[in-house]
């Protein structure tokens, strides 16, 4: 549960060093150690048969244990909520999330700026049972109560989306949402904020997930995620469907992600600062046709990102002209900072060419060409110059 009902005058940076620590219960160990168990022990046959209807006791290592109750905690209190589940990966959550609150002949409504594998989930499982998927335009804001039917049970956000980083009206899609019919669940994939640079939990969405593999564990060598629960009605359901469908996180990942928590607020800052001043580099590009990067005022939703957010992350995006396959490969190809990989929130720099054409339904891309990057912590003057020397590359390619 968390600490942030009670009165609590410390700063967020304080109490993300201490959430979910116990040090009196393990030896004083600044850390807690990795809990890894499947059988626990029971003393007495009473003990076995006492059932937990708050599914908050040790009965099973699978169904919770300290490793995995310090990391809730410790996610709960940083997304200001009441309580989370964790999972094996922040597809894990958003998967189990939605099968939670849904059943063959109920409608979900998911923005159309979804990570892809949540589109392919919901294309896929979701819809195979038996529940209706429809995509929306990232900036309907209220109007998103013109798609609502009397079996919607989920709207699903994400913003910023994590390839073309549209910036939605949360505080006024939830409203409409809630005011329309209370029992809709309002969820949002908020890994881009990290749960530090946006509270949606503060803005009317019931459940807020997070791929904890990214920002929060922070090193690109953990598999891990969490969703975090405004309400005890909505996390006992969460909870029982994790239990159900055996979703679990491993306690040498939950270790990770509480070690890479304690030091989310500094990493965060340095790829807000990096990442900014790369974005504003690129700007000044002739290559460049636009900079897709929140911040910036030319990016959509940029005045609802400056409303309701405290910074940036490291992770946006810029376009090009079209430009063949063969250019393109000269260019990311010889990249001496940047590597070519999937993922993100680490502390290397990554670079990656995309096609939103192919996963966009409701609102059809009419961008150009597509190139991804996440700042790392790297020097940012080093990266700049990465950059530079493959713009250099695609245009003697293109000059071929």
């Amino acid at each position: 549960m968390s600490t942030h009902d009670r009165d609590q005058p410390f700063a967020e940076n304080t109490r993300l060093i201490h959430a979910g620590r116990a040090p009196e219960k393990f030896g004083g160990a600044v850390n807690i150690p990795p809990f890894r168990a499947s059988t626990v022990l029971f003393p007495t046959l009473a003990e076995l048969d006492a059932y937990d209807p708050a599914l908050r006791t040790v009965r099973y290592g699978r169904t919770g244990n300290p490793s995995s109750h310090a990391f809730e905690a410790a996610m709960t209190e940083l997304e200001e909520g009441h309580a989370a589940v964790s999972y094996a990966s922040g597809l894990q959550a958003i998967t189990s999330s939605l099968l939670a609150f849904t059943r063959h002949g109920d409608h979900v409504l998911i923005a159309d700026t979804a990570y892809a594998p949540t589109r392919n989930f919901a294309n896929g499982i979701l819809s195979r049972s038996g529940v209706t998927v429809e995509y929306f335009d990232p900036g309907i804001g209220a109007g998103i109560t013109s798609l609502l039917r009397p079996t919607t049970k989920i709207v699903f956000l994400e913003s910023p989306g994590s390839l073309t980083f549209e910036v939605q009206d949360v505080p006024a899609i939830s409203a409409a949402v809630t005011a329309a019919n209370a029992d809709i669940v309002v969820m949002i994939d908020n890994t881009w904020a990290a749960g530090l640079l946006f509270k949606p939990l503060k803005h009317g969405v019931h459940v807020s997930i997070q791929s904890a593999t990214k920002y929060v564990g922070g090193h690109s060598d953990a598999s891990l995620g969490v969703a975090v629960c405004a309400r005890q009605d909505h996390w006992l359901r969460l909870k029982k469907t994790a239990v159900e469908l055996g979703a679990c996180a491993s306690a040498d990942e939950l270790f990770l992600g509480l070690r890479g928590l304690r030091s989310l607020p500094v990493r965060m800052r340095r790829h807000h600062e990096s990442g900014l001043k790369v974005a504003q580099w690129l700007e000044t590009r002739p290559e460049v046709t636009r900079v897709r990067h929140p911040a910036l005022p030319a990016c959509p939703g940029h005045d609802l990102w400056k409303r309701d957010f405290t910074g940036a992350c490291g992770l946006f995006a810029f376009e090009m002209a079209p430009t063949p396959r063969k250019a393109m490969a000269a260019m990311v190809d010889g990249m001496a900072h940047f590597g070519m990989g999937y993922s993100w929130g680490g502390f290397e720099s990554l670079i990656l060419p995309s096609n939103p054409t192919s996963i966009r339904t409701a609102v059809s891309w009419t961008g150009g060409e597509l190139v991804r990057l996440h700042i790392g912590l790297e020097d940012v003057d080093d990266l700049i110059a990465d950059l530079d020397a493959g713009f250099a590359r695609l245009k003697a390619a293109l000059e071929a």
